[in-house]
């Protein structure tokens, strides 16, 4: 591969770096618990996304607990 024959200014690799900005995130507002979240994501306080139920952090809560509970016996 061939290399550049002189070297680049300062300023032209900063002209060029210009645009490599970094965006900030785009929250939006939850239909269900009103919490901030990403959009296209499913809510991570709820668990709704476009105002069906995805994950339900209740039944997890009490797998969990019966889990804990199994083996403290």
């Amino acid at each position: 591969m061939p290399n550049p024959r002189r070297r680049h200014s300062k300023t032209r690799g900063r002209k060029r770096r210009t645009h490599w900005k970094v965006d900030a995130v785009q929250l939006m507002e939850c239909s269900q618990c009103k919490s901030p979240k990403l959009s296209h994501r499913i809510c991570p306080v709820c668990g709704y996304y476009n105002g069906k139920l995805v994950l339900d952090f209740e039944a997890k809560r009490v797998k969990k607990d019966a889990k804990k509970k199994k083996t403290e016996r």
